[in-house]
């Protein structure tokens, strides 16, 4: 008798070119990232203009992204592959020989209008999985990001410990990217032959864009665009927020980060597929949206209790030395309370932190997958790249407003107002969500 609750295999050998072109992808990627700001900051960027840094990629992707992913599904996903992956290459080359900010912005543009690498990936697992097996294949492909993200930050933040330029991540950055191309010449095989691609059907077919007609796939890209927006705007202020509660900086940040990538990887390795099988993809959609709401509300909750090793002026102190023109330079012009307490704490508050940021992660590890799987079955193989092309530009789009209007609610209605606003978000989204979905099986 055959074990319903065991997911599908996948195909290893088709499967493992793939993560491994996307972890390394991704570790470049995540190199790069959480020095944006010090690149504008060498270049003398004003509040604004560190902003306009940070958001130059998601929007680039935003037009960039959907085109790229339904180009992929007319040539193939090698090719695509390969177009991204030199592009990334030479926008890496660009940041690490830059000599004025806008040769910074123009690097992410570059990178933000090409680099399709993770949507075309998640492509390529769409073409060698079943409907049956999907969601576990593409959260592998989340699994391979939830490490870049776990080790890339980690990598920039030793090879600054040894150097004091800018420009040695950028080109470690590169180098990765350029490992990437060679896996993809060499190892990675094509999984789109041409008698499955689609014919070329005048130039709206190559944004994606009719897809949007359909009720089904429309709702499932507002879906993911509103849990993302959310999801990112949690992303970019839990460094600000755990340091308000618990008066965590630098190192104990990142061991935060580390934390929740771990999490995210053991929910798209061990949990997404059992789940998916078991139950399907809608009913994971709507717990891990739910999961995200009461992780939201609990870590709003933290209490300001700083850790045990907590003092006040060792704080500050290395507050000003991580912020040499002045603190608003690194966070933008939020003003951040830390613990009154002087010295000391207990276990409490980062106990209660990490436990939210279970939750919150659990629900993260599941969300995406799941819905770019419920995508793919509304759809017809040969639109497989179109449909996530569209799905990953709404992940840019919310990536691009998120840190704005998370930065207003945490500024204007204090530290705990983005995540409890994000928290009633997340719950109504899975209300509608379960009320839709219940609606299309009728």
């Amino acid at each position: 008798m055959t074990d319903q609750s065991s997911p599908p295999q996948l195909s290893f050998s088709r499967v493992a070119p793939i993560f491994a072109l996307t972890f390394v992808d991704v570790l470049g990627l995540t190199l790069i990232l959480p020095l944006l700001h010090l690149y504008a900051i060498a270049f003398g960027a004003s509040p604004l203009e560190i902003g306009l840094t940070a958001a130059a990629f998601p929007l680039a992707q935003l037009v960039g992204v959907p085109i790229m992913g339904a180009v992929s599904d007319r040539f193939g996903r090698k090719p695509l592959l390969l177009i991204s992956q030199i592009t990334t290459c030479i926008s890496f080359i660009m940041l690490a020989t830059a000599n004025s900010l806008w040769m910074v912005i123009f690097s992410r543009v570059f990178d933000g209008l090409f680099g399709a690498n993770l949507s075309t990936a998640q492509a390529a697992i769409s073409d060698v999985t079943t409907a049956e097996n999907r969601a576990r294949g593409l959260g592998l492909t989340g699994a391979a990001f939830g490490l870049g993200f776990m080790l890339g930050p980690a990598i920039s933040a030793i090879t600054l410990e040894f150097t004091d330029s800018l420009a040695i991540p950028a080109w470690i950055a590169a180098a990765y990217s350029a490992v990437s191309i060679v896996l993809t010449l060499f190892v990675f095989e094509e999984t789109l032959p041409p008698d499955k691609r689609g014919s070329a059907r005048g130039l709206r077919s190559f944004t994606g864009l009719p897809l949007l007609r359909r009720s089904q796939i429309a709702f499932l890209i507002a879906l993911m665009f509103a849990q993302q927006v959310i999801f990112y705007g949690f992303e970019t202020l839990l460094g600000l927020f755990a340091l308000s509660r618990i008066g965590l900086l630098g190192q104990g940040i990142g061991f935060v980060f580390v934390f929740v990538g771990i999490v995210l990887v053991f929910a798209q390795v061990r949990m997404i597929g059992r789940l998916t099988t078991r139950y399907g993809e809608a009913w994971v959609a709507k717990a891990a949206l739910l999961l995200l709401g009461v992780g939201l509300l609990l870590l709003a909750a933290t209490p300001v209790e700083p850790h045990p090793f907590y003092v006040r002026q060792i704080l500050e102190n290395e507050i000003a030395r991580l912020a040499p023109s002045g603190a608003e330079a690194v966070i933008g012009e939020i003003a951040v309370e830390i613990p009154t307490r002087e010295v000391g704490g207990s276990l409490v508050g980062i106990a209660w932190l990490l436990f939210a940021l279970t939750v919150i992660s659990l629900g993260a590890g599941l969300i995406r997958p799941s819905l770019n799987s419920l995508m793919t079955q509304r759809v017809a193989a040969t639109d497989y790249g179109a449909v996530l092309g569209l799905s990953a530009g709404a992940v840019s789009a919310a990536n691009a407003i998120a840190p704005l209007l998370g930065g207003l609610a945490f500024q204007g209605w204090g530290a705990a107002a983005p995540f409890v606003i994000g928290g009633i978000g997340m719950m109504v989204l899975a209300g509608v969500a379960i009320l839709l979905f219940r609606l299309a099986q009728e």
